[in-house]
């Protein structure tokens, strides 16, 4: 499973006004180095921040191999989902708390996908949210009355309560997505998540060779029995190539970040691996 923000993926034609006037508009060789690139990357499940359109998502996750779902916000930065064809999909009701502006607000924030997967195999379902949170508060102080600081603790609430809910559901989950946030172990956003439920943050102690280096933004966090489906060193980065800044433009500023589960076989109780190769690249 992997995260990929793929930064105002857009088939919207030059100067149309739901788009920054400074978004390059990808033209079809740009998606096609985008579709290579997903299928190197090989996941059954992907998710997917920043993408306008189905239409949009299709022309890099086929659908004869993927099914794309994607919120209804009213705004061009969607998040979503591209999950393998055979693996079931329940959609539920979307986290529309996460959009904290006032209804009257000029801009608007994205909400969550939140879906159940069911394992074509007879395995245990996976539920699992994607987000995309307020940028600006990467690693200040929570007590910053700037740089979106407060408006991301608020998001963090919200995310709080959806995951206390699945903890006592006791279902297998997964968060996953941008997060603009440069979350550790030590984070106190990290650690009021996990006062209320145990989890485990995938990229913790890693750092992200994404263009050149950074820490990591785009994360995947695991609780419940998720937690132990994780197999050990399998964090992933993709990297583009060749890494050149003309290039972050018409790929994407994120690269892929993904991990591998082993779910146990309802009937045997053995582990599965789900079908799809490793990502290439460090991580």
């Amino acid at each position: 499973m992997a995260t990929w923000n793929l930064d105002w993926l857009s088939l919207r034609p030059a100067g149309d006004p739901a788009l920054p006037p400074d978004v390059i508009r990808r033209n079809p060789t740009d998606f096609a180095h985008l579709a290579r690139y997903a299928a190197h990357l090989d996941a059954d499940i992907v998710g997917l921040q920043e993408v306008d359109t189905p239409a949009a998502a299709a022309l890099i996750f086929p659908k004869p191999e993927y099914r794309v779902i994607l919120t209804d916000d009213a705004i061009p930065q969607h998040v979503g989902i591209a999950v393998r064809r055979g693996i079931d999909v329940q959609i539920n009701p979307e986290l529309k708390a996460l959009d904290v502006a006032p209804p009257g607000a000029l801009h608007h924030l994205r909400g969550g996908l939140d879906v159940t997967l069911h394992d074509h195999t007879g395995g245990p379902d996976l539920r699992i949210l994607v987000i995309h949170l307020k940028s600006g508060c990467w690693d200040r102080p929570l007590k910053e009355r700037g740089y979106s600081c407060p408006i991301l603790r608020e998001q963090f609430a919200i995310l709080d309560d959806w995951v206390l809910q699945r903890q006592d559901e006791g279902v297998a989950f997964a968060v996953m997505g941008d997060f603009n946030r440069r979350l550790t172990a030590a984070d106190p956003l990290m650690q009021e998540l996990e006062a209320d439920a145990p989890m485990t943050l995938t990229t913790s102690g890693r750092a992200n060779p994404c263009w050149g280096g950074n820490y990591f933004i785009d994360h995947i966090l695991l609780g419940n029995d998720a937690r132990q489906w994780l197999r050990a060193d399998s964090l992933r980065v993709m990297l583009f190539h060749p890494a050149a800044d003309e290039e972050k433009a018409r790929l994407s500023d994120h690269c892929p970040v993904s991990v591998r589960l082993n779910l146990p076989a309802r009937e045997t109780g053995s582990a599965v691996t789900p079908a799809g190769g490793d990502a290439r690249g460090r991580g």
